[in-house]
């Protein structure tokens, strides 16, 4: 019967080229010796035992040596017994090995394709167009960036953390007295608080107001009664209130103040006293104008308004009125002055100016606006307008085009707030009620909007919308004047309480800064149209020009530098300066008080 070889199952029957050898030596590396002297060489799997090959004979050997087959090595194998043989791949290895060729298949020294060479290539190996993601920053990047710098910043990841040693003991003895140096702290003591010194009551011989028994010796006076007391309760203040050293801080006053430039390199700006406006009668100067063109001065006094020659001083016109004219202001597009006195508004066309009519097609002075309840009166003559309202006018404002005016008073009704249309002859109440007492009111450099100023608040509405779209808080308890920076952006307002308040619409309602440069009441405030310079007006005599400079990048904040203080009135009735007005061109000022006279400063 045919023996069948034995089952693995750990070998795959088609993973089997051919039958395993059923004579195959088992034993593993015990020495083959030990059997040198039996017949079999070692037993199977099953525990029979494996013989002995037979050997070849001297002649079977020579054939062999003759006719070499397939794989001869002449060599045995000590484990079976049987001829060595080598296989077909084991062959080839030996003659690699024996030629120094390499024993892989792969050619390691094949010809290379050379993609870059040193010749200048005329067309691009690769012609993809660049991604946009190679210009672009990565936001993914920029995300794990940012999370692992505030995962830094947390601490929960240290870079480059010192290597630990796992065998080392992480919790390291040192000496705790190693770098201990003694301390020299001086002389420890300390003296007590002085006692106040004695009053009267404790005098021997006290004033007569104070009621006490008299000695007429120092020898006489009895024992003080609460002596002991008294100096029991000291000891024990001593005691339970020890006494402590107090560490001074050594700090440089001057390294605490803000670096600001030097004045000297921000000229020019007003410095010197040029020339000084005398009316022809003694009266008190409130308010100044200067033209466009910077030929002529107007002065708004008590008794009416003067009209100065601004290079020489000379007085060419005087306009009488009933009441002192509080404000005045030139048109920004023709020679006209706007101007407020009592409960009119005068728009006036001085002859030395032009000869052309305030309105180029005049109505009747009975033609009454287009509104049913007309707000105010227009009373027209050849170079005057009157416009009669029903309170008394503050303030007054041109629009950038010349044809709008605006009027303010200091009343919460509707009309504390009028617009004044001069081609149309008609004015408007933008209001139906004032929220406070109205104090001032501008137009915006460039936009439909208009500045209302209060006693306490700064409201910023958008005439389009009609909504208000800012409120100011200035923190001052009583306004007096604002100014409005042509960018539109910047409010500058003062107040009787002595502040100067700079305020960026863009930064939210409180103020950007708060200025306290004058000793007393601030009456008038001004830009200059050109020149990053404004100035305030003070009942202290004096006028202070300040250094605005307003960056376009944002991010930066203006910078405010105070130049000069210009002493320039004399005090009348504690009232100082009044008011004041720039040059429209050049960094000049002009300022105007309560002594009567009006004052040119020049760079």
């Amino acid at each position: 019967m045919k023996r069948l070889p034995e089952l693995d199952p750990d070998v795959d029957s088609e993973d089997s080229g051919s039958e395993p050898d059923l004579t195959a030596n088992t034993i593993g590396s015990l020495p083959i010796s030990a059997y040198d002297n039996y017949p079999h060489i070692g037993y199977d799997i099953d525990g029979r035992r494996i013989m002995r090959p037979a050997t070849s004979s001297a002649l079977d050997a020579l054939l062999d040596q003759i006719e070499l087959p397939e794989g001869y090595t002449g060599l045995l194998d000590p484990q079976t017994g049987a001829p060595l043989t080598l296989s077909r791949d084991e062959l080839e290895l030996l003659q690699k090995l024996q030629s120094n060729a390499p024993p892989t298949t792969e050619n390691i020294y094949a010809d290379t394709i050379e993609f870059f060479t040193h010749e200048k290539e005329l067309m691009p190996l690769s012609a993809a167009p660049e991604p946009k993601r190679r210009f672009v920053p990565s936001k993914h990047e920029a995300k794990r960036v940012m999370k692992l710098v505030r995962a830094i910043r947390a601490g929960r990841i240290v870079p480059n953390p010192p290597k630990v040693d796992p065998d080392e003991d992480q919790t390291p003895l040192y000496d705790v007295w190693a770098e201990e140096t003694p301390a020299d702290f001086g002389v420890m003591h300390m003296p007590a608080p002085k006692l106040p010194p004695p009053t009267h009551e404790l005098s021997y011989n006290p004033p007569p107001e104070y009621d006490v028994p008299r000695y007429g010796a120092l020898r006489k006076v009895p024992a003080y009664a609460d002596g002991v007391k008294e100096r029991f309760e000291r000891c024990l203040d001593l005691y339970l209130a020890p006494r402590a050293l107090k560490q001074k801080l050594n700090i440089d006053p001057e390294s605490l103040l803000p670096k600001l430039p030097s004045p000297q390199d921000l000229r020019p700006f007003p410095c010197h006293l040029s020339l000084t406006y005398i009316p022809d009668t003694q009266t008190r100067i409130r308010s100044v104008a200067i033209d466009n063109r910077g030929i002529w001065l107007a002065a708004g006094c008590d008794d009416g308004l003067r009209v100065f020659e601004l290079s020489t001083g000379r007085q060419v016109r005087k306009y009488a009125y009933s009441d002192p004219v509080d404000a005045l202001q030139w048109n920004p597009v023709r020679p006209i002055l706007a101007l407020a006195s009592g409960n009119s508004v005068y728009i006036v066309a001085p002859d030395i100016c032009t000869k052309e009519s305030v309105i180029a097609n005049p109505k009747s002075a009975s033609a009454e606006p287009s509104n049913d309840t007309p707000i105010t009166d227009w009373v027209i003559e050849d170079q005057t307008v009157e416009i009669r309202t029903k309170l008394q006018v503050r303030q007054v404002d041109w629009h950038r085009k010349g044809d709008y005016l605006l009027s303010s008073s200091s009343n919460q009704s509707g009309q504390a707030v009028l617009i004044h249309q001069l081609s149309a002859q008609s004015s408007q109440a933008p209001f139906r009620r004032s929220r406070g007492l109205v104090q001032d009111a501008h137009f915006h450099p460039s936009a439909p909007v208009i500045f209302v100023m209060t006693q306490r608040y700064i409201r910023v509405y958008d005439l389009a919308s009609g909504i208000l779209t800012h409120k100011l808080l200035p923190g001052a308890r009583w306004l007096a004047r604002m100014a409005v920076h042509r960018s539109g952006q910047h409010v500058l307002a003062v107040s009787y309480d002595r502040r100067t308040v700079w305020h960026d619409l863009e930064l939210g309602q409180t103020p950007y800064k708060t200025l306290r440069y004058h000793q007393k009441a601030i009456r008038d405030v001004g830009f200059h149209q050109n020149y990053p310079l404004f100035a305030t007006a003070s009942d202290d005599g004096t006028a202070n020009v300040f250094h605005a400079e307003v960056y376009d990048d944002d991010s930066k904040s203006p910078l405010l530098v105070p130049l000069k203080s210009l002493k320039s009135h004399s005090i009348q009735n504690s009232l100082g300066v009044l008011g004041l007005t720039w040059h429209p061109r050049e960094p000049w000022l002009v300022t105007c008080g309560a002594d009567g006279t009006a004052k040119l400063w020049t760079a």
